[in-house]
């Protein structure tokens, strides 16, 4: 499990090391007797170190992805050609892009302004006021990021946790799972939509006809779940609301967030532009005769360009705090390991054996889908689709129609996320918020029974309704 260590904790015990190098070395022998292949065997257990180790050595992942990246180059597995084109810059360009943009959009101070506007259009209703939020943390994670999303809506709910004098810990879980679920509705909720809209020729507008339906109605399955959960928090939030009102404190100002209302609304304007434009990309590019994704990519840093002339004075300031270099970082070189795997035909073995038992389009959805949910159940769900990509490419190599299986993996990575605490950045970034700002460290059991419903009981929703719609896909 990744945890925060306690001050004066040594990370990395020779323990710790001693089991990691064990699991490493089974890994290996494994691979070898599976594979029959060195090149294979290396990429395969490099690939799989990496991930093992950042599970156990979380703040030392990006120190083991350059470690295992030289291994890859050393051993003649992989050349320095394939490792630069495997490493995703287009990604990674996006990303920073849009960072950028989510970091002038922080600085008007909008996210704070829409939260205190929901909460009011809740009339102070428990009830209302939990499904504002979870409905917020979706439509933040859709239209930014999961991660600028679950910054933003963790400090919401401390802010009205601490004003209503409300033990934190379950709000924080629910918004964590909405957020999970919410970022599967657009190409730009997850790195995982980038990677998938890069990778799969998947556009905007191919989320919103087969993601966001069914995933919006995941979303009502799991407000029904977390309004069952909370019951008993709501009940108490309603009786401390009441004894507010009754004194007249409860009311909340959203506009005293807000110290330049020109900023705030020319800052809104430029990231609608750049959603509108990301929204109506694949039809420009065809208009204009552009390489595929051209406009995905220059809208993002188009939009963080005008952002940094405009606040110049904060163009530093946005390109070094506002953009999360070290994650960014550590996925171009999880990019390029996981891309190894199709460069040494692990994953067209992988493919050749999950066609050997069926070629049917639904058992390989469901499969791909539950694949997905539990592989992210036990880690990080970016590194797990950066591994799978390749995985699902070889089976569309192979004949069998890739896209539903796109949209499973795309519904299980992010779905799963919600099972445990490890599931997805978003998760940890917020549990990390949660310790620091009460001390309070989450547990495996606290986590794991509402993870389960909040994650599978939606998945299966979700797949069941993308698998009625099989036959109309292309």
């Amino acid at each position: 499990m990744v945890k925060e260590l306690k001050k004066g904790e040594i990370p990395g015990t020779p323990k710790q090391f001693a089991i990691f190098m064990a699991i490493v070395m089974a890994v290996a022998f494994l691979c070898y007797w599976g594979l029959r292949d060195i090149h294979q065997t290396l990429a395969a257990t490099v690939c799989i170190a990496l991930v093992v180790g950042t599970l156990m050595f979380w703040r030392f992942r990006v120190a083991i992805a350059f470690i295992g990246m030289a291994i890859l180059l050393l051993t003649g597995t992989m050349d320095l050609k394939h490792a630069i084109e495997f490493m995703s810059l287009d990604v990674i360009v996006f990303l920073v892009g849009m960072m950028v943009v989510v970091a002038l959009l922080r600085d008007t101070g909008f996210f704070r302004w829409l939260g205190i506007k929901i909460i009011k259009l809740g009339k102070y209703e428990p009830r209302s006021i939990m499904i504002s939020l979870l409905l917020l943390s979706a439509v933040m994670a859709a239209c930014v990021d999961e991660v600028t999303s679950i910054l933003f809506m963790t400090a919401l709910v401390f802010e009205l946790c601490e004003r209503y004098k409300i033990d934190p810990v379950k709000c924080v879980i629910s918004v964590v799972l909405a957020t999970n679920i919410g970022s599967s509705w657009t190409v730009l909720g997850n790195p995982i939509g980038i990677l998938l809209a890069l990778r799969a020729g998947l556009t905007f507008e191919d989320f919103m006809r087969w993601s966001f339906p069914v995933s919006l109605i995941g979303l009502i399955c799991l407000i029904v779940i977390i309004l069952v959960w909370q019951r008993g928090d709501l009940k108490l939030l309603k009786t401390r609301i009441n004894a507010q009102l009754e004194s007249g404190t409860a009311n909340l100002d959203e506009w005293s967030e807000i110290k330049d209302k020109t900023f705030f609304k020319w800052g809104i304007a430029l990231f609608l532009g750049v959603v509108v434009f990301l929204a109506l990309h694949y039809r420009l590019e065809l208009l204009f005769g552009l390489e595929r994704d051209t406009l995905l990519v220059a809208t993002s840093i188009t939009g963080a360009g005008i952002a940094m002339l405009w606040k110049r004075d904060k163009a530093r300031e946005y390109l070094e705090r506002g953009v999360d270099w070290w994650t960014l970082i550590f996925f171009l070189f999880l990019f390029s390991v996981a891309g190894c795997l199709a460069y040494t035909s692990v994953t067209g073995k992988l493919a050749d054996a999950a066609t050997g038992l069926t070629t049917s389009p639904v058992l390989l959805t469901i499969t791909i889908a539950l694949g997905a949910a539990f592989g992210s159940a036990a880690l990080d769900n970016v590194i797990l689709v950066a591994a799978l990509i390749p995985v699902v490419q070889a089976f569309g190599a192979i004949g069998v129609n890739s896209f539903p299986l796109w949209w499973a993996l795309l519904q299980g990575a992010c779905y799963g996320g919600n099972i445990t605490m490890v599931g997805s950045t978003a998760n940890i970034v917020a549990l990390g918020m949660l310790e620091q700002r009460t001390g309070y460290r989450m547990t495996f059991r606290k986590w794991i029974l509402i993870g389960l419903a909040g994650g599978l009981l939606p998945l299966f929703i979700a797949q069941a309704l993308l698998l009625v719609q099989l036959p109309l896909m292309p």
